[in-house]
């Protein structure tokens, strides 16, 4: 029987053999390798997503693997074909769906919040969401296309472009991909962060960064723009701080790009926003065409998986994977390994 880590209730994590499922039709068994712990894992932990979760909940949606088994009618995969998982299924009949937004369908299926995910050793999933992955690509890495993904349609939302100055606000793992990303589009990037490791990785990225503790990060942004204020800022740390940090750095018009989640409502500065005509856009997951580029970025060295993670543990210490990420001292990305590297 293979074995699963499950989510049982706030801050408790379990891990138990359970029933294999066999593919169906139009189904594909998957062996996961590798599965990263995010922030959104982290509000399931924390019990702040109970009214959704349906307990005991398999979680994980940053995922690689190898195809374990495939179902009748499924084409073009094989068993033993590296794979991972694109984890939104829509219902493609909702206003969002019929306007082309799958992506933020009205009855959406997050698989790993939703639905059971990838924190167990064999994971039934329907073949619409497998996406195949390069013969050579090293699996570790590939556990951060979907976290890429979230920062390719971030930096699409937000409409960077060449010469726009850029603020990260935040430089966890997705802060860091967006920093990369709209450094690729043209703009030049400006990372807050008060973390000295996290601020020490992204330099070594090539990054100016600013610690808020020390240095007004407004006016910074000031200094650095020669008095014009930011293009674009993208709120990535999910304080109230941030927030009002990613307010004050921009420029007349400037464009601010909310990532993060917010579990609670937030004091905003709107007199702001009116004086200086600035627009909020907000950004959540990702589109097909996010997540195939994404594939390209990982493969293709784009993202240096080498620097963001930072630690493997075994899928039986999986609660030492969100311990890790939950501190984020010394760390950026956790894997939890599952066994189906080979």
């Amino acid at each position: 029987m293979p074995l699963a880590v499950r989510y049982t209730g706030a801050r408790s994590l379990v891990a138990a053999q359970v029933d294999r499922r066999p593919p169906g039709p139009g189904e594909v068994e998957i062996a996961p390798a590798y599965t990263g712990i995010c922030g959104t894992d982290l509000h399931v932990y924390h019990g702040d997503m109970d009214g959704r979760v349906h307990r005991p909940a398999v979680l994980g949606h940053e995922t690689s693997g190898r195809v374990a088994a495939i179902g009748e009618g499924v084409t073009g995969l094989a068993a033993g074909d590296p794979v991972t998982v694109m984890p939104l299924r829509a219902c493609d009949a909702c206003a969002a769906c019929r306007d082309g937004h799958q992506h933020i369908c009205q009855a959406l299926d997050f698989i790993g919040i939703d639905s059971a995910g990838s924190l167990q050793e064999r994971w039934t999933v329907p073949v619409g969401v497998v996406v195949p992955l390069p013969r050579d690509v090293d699996l570790a890495a590939a556990a951060l296309v979907e976290p890429t993904a979230v920062a390719v349609h971030d930096v699409r939302r937000a409409g960077v472009s060449h010469g726009d100055t850029v603020v990260v606000v935040g430089a966890g793992p997705i802060g860091v991909l967006i920093a990369l990303l709209a450094r690729r589009a043209g703009g030049s990037v400006l990372v807050v962060e008060p973390d000295a490791y996290r601020r020490d990785v992204v330099s070594r990225l090539g990054f100016r960064t600013v610690d808020p503790a020390r240095e007004d990060p407004a006016a910074a942004a000031e200094g650095w723009t020669e008095g014009s204020g930011a293009r674009v800022a993208f709120e990535v740390s999910g304080a109230e701080e941030g927030l009002a940090t990613a307010v004050r750095v921009l420029g007349a018009r400037g464009r601010l790009c909310l990532v993060a989640i917010h579990s609670r409502p937030r004091s905003i500065d709107l007199h702001r926003i009116f004086w200086r005509e600035l627009t909020l856009v907000g950004a959540r997951l990702y589109g097909r065409e996010d997540f195939t580029e994404a594939v390209g970025l990982v493969h293709d060295g784009t993202v240096p998986a080498d620097v963001l993670i930072s630690a493997v543990v075994p899928l039986g210490s999986a609660a030492e994977a969100f311990a890790a990420t939950e501190s984020g001292r010394g760390v950026m990305k956790v894997l939890v390994r599952t066994g189906g590297a080979r």
